[in-house]
């Protein structure tokens, strides 16, 4: 026995394997079969080679068409839009009949272009221009010297070179997610449940107070210099729905995160990512905000960074289901009311600039470390230069309204008065901040301030029937009983149901008269 061919299909396999990276997806229990694949090239994303004699054509054409639909079963497996198989038979002679015309173009099945069938045949005659057309196939120089006779310990070495290559390739992309067994964010996520069971006992986990108290990002007490609260918001969350959604994620993503790049990394990753969502929201958005969200994000942003150092790779495993979560969750956030999209994206931003700076265990770039380094820093304090040179810009009327309950709710009422007279004096406010500032100058004994406040309340707001009651209070301590009796029938008017109203109408009606 020569063994030629048997020899030129495992150096074919073997250069498929060695020089162009394709994997091995199946191999024939006779290793007369191979199929390969690449998903990567789009000229010949499986590869299917077979070694058997051919002799008539007709064989080779319904073996043509169980390719085709081999094909499109991987195509429907792996959801491309295309598959291309390059097919490629190893056979001692070519069909004795007439078989050209079967291989001269591409093999498509009748009613579907989507999968597509490119038949070469290697043979003793033409095997040289058989090798030629495979290598340009590739851009590539395609030239393996075949001798008449080999012997069958030389094609068990070229064998066993291939298959040795296929599997030390696939160890060595193994070993790029094996770095570390997922324990902070089972820690994570244990924490975050902890605290979500303390918030529902001390008030509740959507309550604004409870929130405030326990570290939600909050600009005003941020720019008072609580600066924690960049960081504390990545265990708290607003309500169960909030806290199963992000406990979810994290245990998708961080398991995934933590097993590429190990413990430490991720923990350093997770928590600068949850630092970058704080700290854009911190800018972007006054509104007061909680939860894992931007840490989550970054660890979309660190395996983004894994598809920038190894795109083949990461297209293969993972990289299109991990953009189009990503793309529905931001289409999500922009979409939905009271979602934080800026702490999202400050998240994604984080986490990719600090994988940047850990890299991958054992593979140190110095000089790439280093880059990510300094532009982290400089953003972050840029950042946060902007942010404190222009607290104005950081604070809305709402966040306003917010704080000043808190200090109502702790009795500082001159720190109140000072906070809302701010938004007072520019002329624009809402009659809640008249209302509420009147509340607090009411506590200082500052009534004429109270009433003008009160005025105005109810000059923005005419259906402010808390403004009209308080108002009435105020007549009759001063003891302008008419007046009182005005504003107190307004408040009822508006409040029928409010039994203090109807007492306090009932009692001036019993002065009155």
């Amino acid at each position: 026995m020569s063994f030629q061919e048997e020899y030129l299909f495992w150096r074919l396999a073997h250069y498929f394997i060695s020089v162009h990276e394709y994997r091995i997806v199946q191999l024939a229990k006779e290793q007369n079969e191979l199929w390969l694949e690449k998903l990567e090239n789009k000229e010949a994303r499986v590869i299917r080679l077979l070694r058997h004699n051919l002799d008539w054509s007709n064989w080779m054409q319904r073996d043509i068409e169980r390719t085709a639909m081999n094909g499109e079963s991987i195509r429907k497996q792996l959801a491309t839009s295309d598959m291309n198989v390059l097919n490629i038979y190893v056979t001692p002679y070519p069909p004795v009949d007439d078989y050209e015309f079967r291989v001269e173009k591409p093999f498509i099945i009748p009613g579907n272009e989507k999968t597509k069938v490119n038949s070469v045949i290697c043979d003793r005659t033409n095997y040289e221009k058989s090798l030629q057309h495979l290598g340009s196939v590739f851009q590539d120089s395609l030239s393996i010297p075949v001798k008449d006779a080999y012997f069958e310990n030389d094609v068990e070495a070229v064998k066993h070179a291939a298959l040795l290559e296929a599997s030390n390739n696939a160890k060595k992309e193994q070993s790029l997610f094996e770095h570390g067994k997922p324990f902070f964010t089972y820690m994570f996520m244990i924490i975050q449940v902890a605290v979500f069971l303390f918030l529902e006992w001390k008030g509740g986990s959507t309550n604004t107070s409870t929130l405030i108290r326990y570290g939600a990002k909050f600009n005003p007490l941020i720019l008072e210099g609580e600066w924690w609260r960049f960081f504390t918001p990545i265990v708290l969350h607003i309500g169960v729905l909030h806290l199963l959604m992000n406990t979810l994620a994290l245990f998708y993503l961080g398991t995934a995160v933590e097993r590429i790049y190990g413990n430490l990394r991720f923990f350093l990753i997770y928590m600068i990512a949850g630092f970058g969502g704080s700290l854009a929201s911190f800018l972007f958005s006054p509104n007061l905000s909680a939860g894992a969200s931007g840490a989550i994000f970054g660890c979309f942003g660190a395996l983004l960074y894994f598809g920038v150092i190894y795109p083949k790779l990461f297209f293969r495993t993972m990289g299109f289901n991990i953009l189009i979560v990503l793309g529905i969750n931001m289409a999500f956030g922009f979409s939905m009311p009271g979602i934080d999209n800026a702490g999202h994206i400050g998240g994604l931003i984080g986490g990719f600039l600090a994988t940047g700076i850990v890299h991958f265990p054992k593979k140190k770039k110095p000089l790439l470390q280093f880059l990510f380094l300094i532009v982290s820093a400089f953003a972050i304090t840029g950042l946060l230069k902007y942010g404190f040179n222009e607290p104005g810009r950081l604070l809305n009327e709402q966040s306003a309204l917010v704080m000043a309950q808190e200090y109502i709710r702790m009795e500082e009422y001159n720190k109140a008065q000072v906070l809302l007279t701010d938004y007072a004096i520019k002329g624009n406010a809402s009659a809640e901040v008249y209302f509420l500032l009147s509340f607090a100058e009411i506590k200082m004994e500052e009534i004429v301030k109270a009433r003008e406040h009160l005025l105005l309340a109810i000059e923005k707001g005419k259906d402010f029937h808390e403004a009209y009651y308080n108002l009435a209070l105020i007549y009759l301590d001063e003891g302008n009983i008419q007046e009182a009796k005005k504003y107190a029938a307004k408040a009822v008017e508006l409040k029928q149901g409010q039994e203090d109203y109807q007492k306090l109408l009932q009692q001036l009606n019993e002065l009155g008269g």
